[in-house]
């Protein structure tokens, strides 16, 4: 396996016309997007979508983007209503959203964030606004740096970031978003972790679609971050006829749990433009949690709809109705949201 991560990720598939050499693309697959999240994928994770057909859609762009429905939008939680710097979305009282880079090493397609993704870095100008925003909010706790993915930017960059959040004393919890150990295990290696395991108490919320994303390059990563110390949970988005079924669930869900990564989100897919096709029913999911209450208490993640008001975890206690044409849920907050079947 190539060793440097930085070469692998620059020689990533970038657009149709590289993928068109490397598989063989159907009708509605040969198409160029504009105007829509880039096509990237790892040379790593090219090699499993060849291997595991099921995965590629998630990251091979189909003509099913171009069918928006009334209920889509390029913004669909509202984050920017709560965008204070360039860097910060601060929408629950005490915590904050730091989104340090508008990169990934891959793309998946059902994205939230497609709408802010140039392939580049912040400024350390938008960094440091971030970072004195968050010093001068003293009821934010906990920082979710995402982006993106954090773990895209080099050691240094990710350093100054840590580093400078744990020095400010009312900062607690500090995780961080990725799907880098399932699309770019090599990036996991002993120079990121000792830096990382500086910063502790760090946790990390990895981003896993199926249990065939757990080959041993994975599995690898997973156990280094974890002998560092640091805390790692599962979150999956639910994808129509990609892992809508309580049997690849509960495999997912069991697998994590032997690389010691805890089950812990299984969102529903955000109303992200172009997005209709990914969604399955919601019904879907609330059988899946029903399934696995069968099964160790460790295996049972929550059920998430993520909405402008905050996240909703779906559970009889906030669901006041469910028919054949929607379902209408409570958040914490006492806001009501209605989906549509």
């Amino acid at each position: 396996m190539e060793k440097s991560w930085g070469n692998l990720i620059n020689k990533s598939v970038k657009n149709i016309n590289d993928l068109s050499k490397q598989i063989e693309l159907t009708e509605d697959e040969n198409i160029e997007i504009s105007d829509k999240l880039d096509v990237r994928i790892t040379p790593y994770y090219l090699d499993l979508i060849k291997k595991h057909p099921i995965l590629r859609r998630t990251v091979v762009p189909t003509l099913n983007e171009f069918k928006i429905s009334d209920d889509e939008s390029i913004d669909p939680l509202d984050e920017d209503e709560y965008k204070k710097t360039n860097c910060i979305i601060h929408k629950y009282y005490d915590r904050c959203l730091f989104l340090v880079t508008n990169f990934c090493a891959t793309n998946c397609r059902y994205c939230t964030r497609s709408r802010i993704f140039d392939n580049s870095a912040y400024s350390k100008e938008d960094i440091d606004d971030g970072l004195n925003y968050i010093r001068n909010h003293v009821n934010i706790r906990d920082i979710i740096i995402s982006g993106g993915d954090p773990l895209t930017l080099s050691d240094d960059k990710l350093e100054y970031i840590l580093k400078n959040l744990r020095e400010i004393k009312h900062v607690e919890i500090i995780r961080i978003g990725t799907k880098i150990p399932v699309v770019l295990p090599n990036r996991i290696d002993s120079k990121l972790v000792n830096m990382l395991k500086k910063y502790h108490p760090l946790y990390m919320s990895i981003h896993f679609t199926h249990s065939l994303e757990i080959t041993k390059e994975c599995e690898d990563a997973c156990n280094i971050l974890s002998d560092a110390g640091i805390v790692l949970r599962s979150q999956t988005v639910l994808l129509k006829d990609i892992n809508d079924s309580v049997e690849v669930i509960k495999e997912l869900m069991h697998k994590l749990l032997t690389i010691r990564v805890s089950p812990y989100y299984i969102y529903y897919p955000d109303y992200v433009i172009g997005s209709e096709h990914f969604r399955p029913s919601i019904d879907k999911g609330i059988e899946i949690i029903k399934e696995l209450r069968k099964s160790s208490g460790y295996c049972v993640p929550n059920l998430v709809v993520d909405s402008k008001y905050s996240k909703i975890i779906v559970n009889p206690e906030n669901i006041i109705e469910n028919n054949d044409k929607f379902i209408i849920l409570k958040s914490n907050t006492g806001d009501i949201l209605e989906l549509k079947k």
